[in-house]
């Protein structure tokens, strides 16, 4: 199987994504080909040997082949024309906006190209942290209470609170307030990424589980279930160290009960529509009752180091991709009113 690689876009994620791609590269056996979106939404064809962070830093990959974006996939331009790159599956790489807001999942559904990652409507709903909260409802899966606040509003919740922007990953922008003193900084702060904040109670000490998988023949196929090391939250660099980090995560010491809740918990989320992508979720544990925290629909390098066999996961679930329903259309509507009243 031969996979490209998106990466990059106008995200505050932006360098994440890079560094994501960067890892993938370094756990895949079979190298991929990869397409660099940058913050002018243009994309390059990058040789394997280019993957490296200060070749994106520095400008060097405009020099790089322009890709261009048509019906069935990219396409380098030449002196004998357009040559199509050869890649059988897409993966969607980028995080944060035009990768998890469901751009990039419309554009290559559009273009009718095969990809791994959530399509649009499971897109927009794990990008937006009040709509996940609604979903998990939908899904039967427990929240934490929580209100969404615009500038000049109020919180009606007690301290101390965690605030984050409604729609941003990655732990940016979020901040921990304990005292009347710390909040209007950390508005601030929040609303320097977002128009709308979300506020939860900030619950000191809670058990935090990361889950991933993706469906597989009809089943979930599972990774190990981790207990990330956090100081007070997993805050932006904790996130960033672990997911650029090529080597696997140790599985959580827990429970076989609670390994059975996480699991049902993650496939009622998973069946709301992420067909076609591999997700992880982030739980909290409060009094042996599972809440979801946040969908991660593009996690960071593909959240390779929770899987025993990442590359045979990856691979089956390239074969096990939805496929758009084929409409016909073949205008007999239009045809059968012209024959019948004459040209329209």
């Amino acid at each position: 199987m031969k996979f490209g690689i998106l990466f990059g876009a106008r995200s505050y994620e932006h360098e994440i994504s890079i560094v994501s791609a960067i890892a993938l590269k370094n756990v895949l056996k079979s190298e991929p080909m990869f397409v660099f979106c940058d913050k002018f939404r243009e994309f390059y064809l990058i040789e394997a040997k280019d993957m490296k962070a200060n070749f994106f830093s520095s400008g060097n990959y405009k020099k790089s082949k322009k890709l261009l974006l048509k019906n069935g996939g990219f396409f380098a331009g030449g002196m004998f024309g357009e040559k199509k790159i050869e890649a059988d599956v897409f993966i969607n790489l980028i995080h944060g906006m035009d990768g998890e807001d469901g751009k990039m999942a419309a554009l290559l559904d559009f273009y009718e190209i095969r990809y791994i990652g959530p399509r649009l409507e499971a897109s927009a709903m794990s990008y937006n942290k009040e709509l996940t909260k609604l979903l998990a409802v939908k899904a039967g899966v427990k929240v934490l209470k929580y209100e969404v606040l615009r500038r000049g509003d109020t919180s009606n919740f007690a301290l101390p609170v965690i605030l984050k922007p409604v729609r941003l990953g990655s732990s940016i922008g979020v901040s921990v307030v304990k005292d009347d003193s710390e909040l209007e900084y950390a508005q601030d702060v929040a609303f320097e990424f977002d128009t709308e904040v979300l506020v939860e109670p900030f619950i000191e000490g809670v058990k935090e589980y990361n889950l991933a998988g993706c469906k597989i023949d009809g089943k979930i196929k599972f990774s190990i279930i981790e207990e990330p090391k956090k100081k007070e939250f997993l805050d932006y660099e904790q996130k960033y160290m672990s997911f650029s980090s090529e080597s696997r995560a140790k599985e959580a010491d827990i429970s076989e009960a609670l390994k059975a809740k996480l699991k049902e918990s993650f496939e009622r989320i998973y069946s709301c529509g992420f067909d076609g992508a591999l997700i992880r979720c982030d739980f909290f544990v409060i009094d042996d009752e599972v809440y979801l925290n946040e969908i991660n629909p593009n996690p960071g390098s593909l959240a390779n180091y929770l899987f025993d066999d990442f590359e045979a996961t990856i691979n089956a679930l390239a074969k096990n991709l939805p496929r758009e329903r084929d409409i016909r259309i073949d205008y007999q509507f239009i045809n059968s009113i012209t024959s019948a009243k004459g040209k329209l």
